[in-house]
């Protein structure tokens, strides 16, 4: 990319905030007593070599803690490798290592066993944050890591085990690794794979984990160029989907159409086939370039191991990103989602791939979405122009699947600055129920987490 990713509302913040008893529009459900946290990349300088690529720089965690109807404090804190602890002039912390790469966990925010923790892929590990999100040290849970972790993870909502894909360059397989509820790894299993793939994200079943081989993989050629991420679409790289047996660990491998897949949206097993809801391109990485490769849409896959064939619908065909559901029924049948669109997105991932006047429209920028899935019908909560939304994450409230909130954070540009909006899940095109006002602004980054106290 011949200019930084990092423009418009991915554009940095230079600063850590602290600031208490937050200005709040509407009323804080009571009941939201926890951190509504998300991780993005935000490079400590724009002149630094992470600045060139959306997904190599440092993280920033920003916070919001909610209790007994009030915003009681917002902090944003740079995720403290070895480098970022020496540039802002404090000793880094201890911890260890995997294939001697350290990296400022930049993609995604989860709560553990009453733990906190910044995650990242492709071989680095995740870095345990404090309540207060202060960097404690990179983590490999008690030496029960043989190697990386993931960005992403999937709770199984039954048994309280944390399941999770890793792959490194260096191997020649992926890593499926479940931790149980207490912060113990109690498995992992080595999958042979070749050309080592990138795997941003998997899906999880009451029977499987899915595990997407699709034609990104490492690309020693692109490294040699000092690309920042040496991942590229490889034709050579057959497209297939696997359905790892939790039970047996055995692999059923399916060959599936070339794209590119993020993110999973939930996924569930429906007689013998596989249902899988996902976020999916046409192509991505094309020249190990992050903005070329078409457009997404939302899709259904459905996966028939017994017939070896994947049979594909398209659920929206909107340019859409960042879906999450209710995790209580994460691998289980299940009827609503929401997902985000976003003008600024669009103009860092796939501007060259989309025509002026197909950009998203006034009724479709800065939107976020949600997805009935057993009617086929959406509705659209939009902000405006400039208001860019960041990833829309379910919180529960009640029985009912929908029974319950969506918080993003999203820019205001009246203020310049942010707002942690809630909105009712059941009245998701009406007004708020509350919206905290930031003192500063979040730029648009990744993945986040309502972390229950």
């Amino acid at each position: 990319m011949t200019t930084t990713p990092f423009r418009g509302g991915f554009a940095p913040v230079t600063e850590e905030i602290t600031a208490f008893d937050l200005e709040v529009t509407g009323r804080i459900p009571a009941e939201l007593n926890g951190r509504y946290l998300r991780n993005g990349p935000n490079p400590l300088s724009l002149d630094d070599p992470s600045a060139s690529h959306l997904f190599v720089g440092e993280g920033m965690v920003h916070g919001v803690r909610l209790r007994d109807g009030r915003a009681e404090w917002y902090r944003n804190r740079w995720v403290r490798n070895a480098a970022v602890a020496r540039r802002l002039g404090e000793e880094p912390r201890p911890g260890p290592t995997h294939g001697g790469m350290d990296f400022a966990a930049n993609t995604h925010v989860i709560g553990l066993a009453g733990r906190t923790f910044a995650t990242v892929e492709a071989g680095s590990l995740p870095y345990e944050l404090s309540y207060e999100l202060d960097t404690i040290g990179a983590c490999d849970f008690g030496g029960g890591l043989p190697g990386g972790y993931a960005a992403h993870t999937h709770a199984d909502p039954v048994t309280g085990e944390l399941h999770a894909m890793a792959y490194f360059f260096g191997w020649d397989h992926h890593q499926h690794i479940v931790i149980d509820a207490t912060g113990k790894v109690t498995q992992v299993r080595d999958i042979p794979i070749a050309d080592a793939p990138m795997l941003h994200d998997f899906a999880l079943t009451e029977r499987y984990v899915v595990i997407y081989d699709l034609p990104v993989t490492f690309s020693m050629a692109h490294a040699e160029k000092g690309m920042p991420l040496p991942y590229a679409w490889n034709d050579a790289h057959g497209a297939r989907v696997g359905l790892l047996s939790r039970v047996t660990g055995e692999v059923r491998w399916v060959d599936v159409d070339p794209c590119w897949v993020f993110h999973t949206l939930n996924a569930y097993d429906d007689g013998d086939e596989v249902v899988v809801d996902l976020v999916s391109y046409p192509q991505r990485f094309v020249d190990a370039r992050l903005d070329l490769g078409g457009t997404p849409t939302l899709d259904r896959w459905r996966i028939d191991p017994g017939a070896g064939k994947v049979a594909r619908t398209r659920l929206d065909d909107r340019a859409q990103e960042f879906p999450r559901m209710d995790e209580r029924l994460t691998g289980r049948a299940y009827r609503y989602g929401y997902t985000a669109a976003t003008r600024d997105l669009t103009d860092v991932i796939y501007p060259a791939d989309t025509e002026l006047e197909d950009l998203p429209d006034e009724a479709f920028d800065n939107t976020l979405i949600k997805h009935d899935l057993e009617r086929g019908t959406q509705e659209s909560r939009q902000f405006g122009r400039g208001a860019y939304v960041g990833e829309p994450v379910f919180v529960a409230a009640g029985a009912a699947e929908d029974d319950g909130y969506v918080l993003s954070y999203v820019n205001n540009p009246a203020r310049g600055a942010a707002d942690l909006v809630i909105l009712s899940a059941q009245d998701f095109t009406g007004e708020p129920i509350a919206t905290v006002h930031l003192p500063a602004r979040v730029p648009l980054g990744f993945h986040g987490s309502w972390i229950v106290d």
